[in-house]
């Protein structure tokens, strides 16, 4: 949940500004865009092969996190 506390003598829209950047940085639309249908496990394993492929081409290999 996204939390935002507005201070005493802030404008509502710097706070709404906070607000709408916590949540676009929370990742929460992406979770309901991604949720809002049933894709089958086949289908998303092709999704993220196609993906993969597309980025290598374009030589955009993601870095390892650890």
């Amino acid at each position: 949940m996204v939390q935002v506390t507005v201070h005493r003598d802030e404008p509502l829209e710097r706070a709404l500004k906070r607000f709408k950047k916590k949540f676009e940085k929370a990742g929460i639309m992406r979770d309901i865009n991604k949720n809002s249908y049933y894709i089958k496990p086949s289908q998303d394993k092709r999704i993220r092969k196609a993906k993969a492929e597309r980025r290598l081409r374009r030589g955009n290999v993601p870095k390892k996190r650890y």
